[in-house]
């Protein structure tokens, strides 16, 4: 009876190791210790109902992540183009899902002209033709045409344009906002006496914030926020909690003007802090004491 007690136990235990080996046994994703499946599979959060009727107030605010700041760095790296521990750049995400046509794109931030997805990165990676001069040894002057391939570098996306909406509602009495379109821009740059001048900041497209596509590409991909790797936030979770720092550049206004188009350096920031600071006031003032 002894004797068949140990060989139980010896056989219990060979079996118990035999299946804690086969549990370790990594068939998941290659260079990673188990297989990471829960970002792949989010789908984005659905966007809650208002009714018309419940909005009493709202006002139409345009704003500008600059990620040269250092709170918005997380933005601009990692600048790898394939990523780094399966996360890119928030440019490369966006750029990736409109070469796939996984999410809508638009010339207008009203959403009123779309644009072929294909036929955009076509023309935005178009070659660039320019002229050689080629000198032998003998000075003889040969001028060749050449084709200079053009590629999206996430590294001339400085800047990032948000349009979105402030507003009342009176079922649950407090102020939202909601994100209602995001666009890319580039700076441009122009050759001057060897010098490269600044001549400005280009939109290269906009895209629906509200749209279930770019929910979805949103909550799938994740952003470099912390040194904890195993619990970064998605883009569509940065975006609603607002883990960026922004300056407003616009309201809905009568005149349908810019701030810079009647103020100019620091006055321009005073009015932007200005419009920031009503606009968190008047939840505010919604009650009294």
């Amino acid at each position: 009876m002894k004797g068949f007690s140990l060989r139980h136990i010896i056989l219990c235990f060979a079996l118990g190791v035999g299946g804690l080996l086969s549990a370790q046994t990594i068939d998941g994703e290659v260079g990673h210790f188990y297989e990471r499946h829960t970002t792949k599979e989010r789908e984005g959060l659905a966007v809650p109902f208002v009714r018309e009727s419940d909005v009493v107030w709202e006002q139409t605010v345009w704003r500008t992540i600059d990620i040269r700041e250092k709170f918005n760095h997380y933005f601009y790296y990692p600048v790898e183009r394939k990523g780094v521990e399966g996360r890119k750049n928030f440019a490369y995400v966006i750029w990736d899902a409109v070469v796939s046509g996984e999410i809508p794109i638009y010339s207008d931030d009203e959403f009123k002209i779309p644009l072929d997805n294909a036929m955009f990165v076509n023309q935005f990676t178009k070659p660039d033709t320019i002229v050689l001069e080629i000198v032998d040894d003998e000075e003889n002057y040969e001028y060749k045409t050449v084709l200079v391939p053009k590629e999206f570098n996430s590294e001339e996306m400085l800047q990032i344009r948000i349009k979105e909406s402030w507003y009342i509602d009176k079922q649950v009495t407090e102020q939202n906002v909601r994100i209602i379109g995001l666009c890319l821009t580039k700076e441009l740059y122009k050759e001057h006496d060897g010098d490269m001048d600044y001549i400005g900041t280009a939109e290269l497209f906009w895209i629906p914030m509200l749209s279930p596509m770019v929910r979805r590409i949103m909550a799938r991909n994740e952003a470099t926020w912390q040194e904890n790797i195993a619990d970064q936030p998605s883009w569509e979770f940065v975006f609603i909690n607002r883990m960026f720092n922004s300056f407003i550049t616009r309201i809905s206004n009568v005149y349908n003007r810019t701030i810079f188009d009647y103020l100019t350096g620091p006055e321009a920031i005073w009015e932007s802090e200005r419009i920031e600071s009503e606009l968190l006031d008047i939840s505010q003032d919604m009650w009294e004491y």
